[in-house]
């Protein structure tokens, strides 16, 4: 059996389960969706979402890529923000790094990763730079990494209360509040790392006024 064939396989002995168990799960699921969270993890395979946090499917809207990062150009993510605040009306949106990131490893390098993969990590080369005087007083490169790791969750959040769909959400409705979370690869624990509250004034050059 190819790789790829053991894992439908799998998908058919845990549908079967499934129904087993409850025969009207997957009409119920298919009926409603109606989650409270939006998460914004990494595509790191190692950190499901659904897995981590003890949740059901439609529980959590998800989105992951490279080091969870909220960039005010990414057509795709603003897309999924804009669907889940505006329209699933979720109340929390989650942005969830953990250690040992391959993209927060690589973003501390000079090292060339081609034209696409630099593109994305200059991002995060960004949030070094802006906590550059914290981070290099950091001499243990283990530790510098998950400060970055965490820092870098921090300004994600920021990123995220810069967009008019959060400011608009929280000026109408009071919603959602955004977390900051960092898991842990070693111990499977997730660590908040930050918390902007609803309505939180953020820099006055950020804010829209006309809403």
């Amino acid at each position: 059996m190819k790789p790829f064939e053991k894992l439908l396989e799998e998908n058919k002995k845990w549908a079967a389960g499934i129904v087993a168990k409850d025969p009207d799960y997957f009409k119920r699921l298919s009926q409603l969706q109606e989650p409270e969270f939006l998460w914004i993890g990494c595509s790191d395979s190692r950190v499901p979402a659904n897995e981590i946090t003890g949740t059901q499917p439609g529980e959590i809207f998800v989105h992951r890529n490279i080091a969870n990062l909220v960039i005010n150009t990414d057509v795709n993510l603003l897309s999924v923000l804009d669907f889940a605040v505006n329209h699933l009306k979720v109340r929390h949106v989650i942005i969830c790094g953990h250690y040992g990131c391959g993209g927060i490893k690589a973003a501390i390098t000079n090292h060339d990763f081609k034209a696409v993969l630099n593109m994305w990590l200059r991002n995060i080369k960004d949030v070094y730079r802006i906590h550059r005087a914290e981070l290099d007083a950091i001499t243990d490169a283990n530790k510098k990494e998950n400060r970055l790791t965490e820092l870098n969750v921090q300004e994600q959040i920021f990123n995220l209360a810069k967009t008019s769909i959060i400011q608009k959400a929280w000026k109408k409705e009071h919603r959602p509040d955004l977390h900051g979370w960092v898991y842990g690869l070693s111990d499977g624990l997730i660590k908040p790392v930050y918390e902007m509250k609803a309505g939180t004034h953020i820099d006055p050059l950020y804010e829209y006024d006309d809403l």
